[in-house]
């Protein structure tokens, strides 16, 4: 388990993270999601020892990650998969690390096999591709076996099916009980790999529940219908109270109405119906939606009528 309480961040006058307050539990898939410069990769770096709060603190199991005893056997992490002398190859940077680390050798072997790298354990990592590259730091995140991982973007660079491999195994470790907390811009991937939420806007916390609280709280829930006789229904909803939008294929968006009000006002009117269909924004649509005013960076939408001279 992950405990910081209060834990702030500052760079000068800079407040990088602000009195954050959260617990990342084992058993499940912890996403820790925010715009760029929220403070993301400044509060797992202060979760390993490698940034000291300025005030609050973090715990791993109850201490802070420098007093741990055997602290790879507890923690394993990638934050940086470059992180790596080029001119090793897999299986030496895994054996120095495990060496040093009072670990056993087989345990290489077993990470090797587990990440897809056994083929390529002697080559040197100079050589490796991004995803090669991400999937040799995931395997220095397992050497320890550690009951609690941390991974920053651990999907970059990995192909379909390297990304079908990473969230089954997320989901995996956390289903044997481990803590797991997963770093990512790619949202479609946490919505299909995270239970739990913690979203954090310019060093602030703006959100920690579950990834369906986080949909619904954050985006609102519109009815898709279908019928022959669009123009009445639609007066019939907007005289309810309901918003009313076409769609490109003919079909009606409503929203401000739940489903079943929908539903009884055509039964009411005689309004057959050839569709009546829920849509839920998706985990990047709420997110967008909460984190806009978070956002650091805003860039322009280019002209295509300029002319570069």
């Amino acid at each position: 388990m992950i405990e910081a309480v209060g834990l702030t961040k500052r760079y000068g006058e800079r407040i990088a993270v602000d009195k954050l307050s959260f617990t990342v539990r084992p058993g499940q898939v912890t996403g820790f999601l925010g715009p760029n410069g929220a403070g993301k990769s400044t509060t797992m770096r202060m979760i390993l020892g490698l940034d000291a709060p300025t005030s609050g603190r973090v715990t791993v199991n109850g201490k802070a990650f420098a007093a741990l005893d055997n602290p790879m056997r507890e923690v394993g992490a990638l934050l940086d998969a470059k992180a790596i002398h080029g001119g090793r190859s897999a299986y030496h940077h895994l054996l120095c690390l495990a060496q040093s680390n009072n670990l056993p050798r087989r345990r290489v072997d077993e990470v090797l096999d587990i990440v897809g790298l056994s083929g390529v354990a002697r080559k040197r990592s100079k050589g490796f591709s991004l995803g090669m590259g991400q999937r040799l730091g995931i395997a220095t995140a397992l050497l320890g076996d550690p009951r609690i991982l941390m991974f920053d973007e651990p999907v970059n660079g990995l192909d379909p099916e390297g990304i079908l491999w990473i969230r089954n195994l997320m989901k995996s470790l956390a289903a044997e009980g481990r803590t797991v907390l997963v770093s990512s811009h790619l949202m479609s991937e946490m919505e299909h790999t995270a239970d739990h939420l913690l979203v954090i806007g310019r060093g602030r916390m703006i959100a920690d529940c579950t990834v369906r609280e986080f949909i619904d709280r954050n985006s609102a829930l519109a009815v898709r219908v279908r019928t022959p006789d669009s123009a009445l229904l639609a007066e019939v909803v907007t005289r309810a109270g309901g918003k009313v939008t076409a769609e490109p294929d003919g079909a009606l968006l409503v929203t401000e109405l739940p489903l079943q009000r929908v539903g009884d006002l055509a039964f009411e009117r005689g309004v057959r119906l050839h569709e009546l269909s829920p849509l839920q924004a998706s985990l990047e649509q709420a997110f967008m939606e909460l984190t806009r005013d978070s956002v650091e960076y805003h860039a322009a939408v280019p002209s295509t009528s300029q002319e570069i001279r």
